[in-house]
């Protein structure tokens, strides 16, 4: 019987991509394997997983509250409508192996899996491991984590599965195409992004420091998230400096990669194993929510010297001519940074993952 792998997880796309970049890798290593996932109409994998061209099932959102509330006793009954309609994709497929990576769709995936005695592999992309995977990993085949100490039993640290695009990435020899393709001069770039949906702190910021920026001479690529484009652009005014590029959204990050210097952004999961695999040093900003997991994303390249970390309250306009600034107008700093980043990259992640899942789904 043919192999068909579901995979499991939503809600950001810090759970989406690597799922997508597992079942890319999935393809490459025998286009027989079928690929389906599950995920929730309410997350970016309704939009992002059909876009990459694979299937996806839906599963009602079951959320959990953080405090007692009248909700709480609704989570059963939301709970077993899930699994069977988890369950049911499963039986569909004929599927060989459940991969989750966290996010509300991946318990009742796992609990589903369990029941009809299909292997599970878990895959942790962040430093401190969420509810559901922590349930997913007490009865999973196999478990895997991108960085060491995520408090999941028994976890092998294989790095996160990323684009190929950014995996393979040459910042050195595409450098030129990048900057070209992107209307840049030489002279140093620094790239601002807050991830998909932006970060207000720090566009604003940006936008307080820009005139300063632009009288040492950088260029700042300036990636706003698609929300706060026009909050971004007034907030810069019809003076803003010509070498100021204020961008809603980018699909191909390696071109920004390679033409970029060093980068000012939050500190996702996927945004720090993608900067350590291609060896760009950041000055990351962590999201001071839930428990705290971006800064502990950020702590093994900023313990290196890869990156340097900046609390989100402590960022302002200052805060970048004082810190940011130096830094870009520094080169040899700069290579060693990125030396030190690249040195903590997993590049093969995904094709790490997908041995795991091959040896269990057989």
């Amino acid at each position: 019987m043919t192999m068909h792998v579901v995979l499991a997880g939503g809600g950001s796309a810090g759970h989406v991509e690597p799922m997508m970049n597992t079942a890319d890798a999935l393809k490459r290593r025998d286009a027989t394997i079928g690929v389906s996932a599950l995920g929730t109409a309410e997350g970016l994998e309704s939009r992002l997983v059909p876009l990459r061209g694979y299937e996806l099932a839906l599963v009602p959102k079951v959320p959990l509250p953080r405090r007692p509330t009248v909700d709480l006793l609704r989570v059963p009954g939301r709970l077993r409508t899930a699994i069977r309609a988890a369950g049911a994709h499963l039986d569909a497929t004929h599927a060989s192996a459940v991969v989750g990576f966290g996010g509300y769709v991946s318990v009742p995936a796992y609990l589903a899996a369990r029941s009809r005695k299909i292997p599970v592999v878990v895959h942790e992309a962040n430093a401190r491991a969420g509810i559901a995977n922590r349930i997913g990993a007490r009865f999973a085949a196999r478990v895997a984590a991108a960085v060491p100490g995520t408090g999941l039993r028994n976890a092998q640290v294989i790095g996160l599965p990323l684009r190929q695009s950014i995996s393979s990435l040459d910042r050195g020899s595409a450098r030129p195409a990048a900057r070209l393709a992107l209307g840049l001069h030489e002279g140093p770039v620094l790239l601002v992004t807050g991830g998909s949906q932006g970060a207000r702190r720090i566009n604003a910021a940006v936008c307080h420091a820009a005139a300063a920026l632009a009288a040492a001479g950088v260029q700042v690529l300036h990636i706003t998230g698609p929300k706060q484009a026009d909050d971004v652009r007034a907030l810069l005014g019809s003076d803003a400096p010509a070498t100021h590029h204020v961008l809603d959204y980018v699909d191909g990050m390696d071109t920004v990669y390679a033409a970029s210097d060093l980068v000012l952004s939050r500190a996702g999961a996927m945004t720090c194993a993608e900067l350590a695999a291609v060896g760009l040093p950041a000055v990351y900003v962590p999201l001071p929510i839930g428990n705290g997991e971006q800064a502990l994303n950020a702590r093994p390249t900023v313990d290196a010297g890869g990156g340097v970390l900046i609390e989100d309250a402590a960022l302002d306009a200052e805060c970048i001519t004082s810190v940011v600034l130096p830094l870009l107008l520094d080169p040899a700093r700069l290579q060693q940074m990125s030396t030190a980043a690249r040195a903590l990259g997993r590049p093969s992640a995904d094709e790490a993952l997908v041995d795991l899942i091959v040896e269990v789904a057989r």
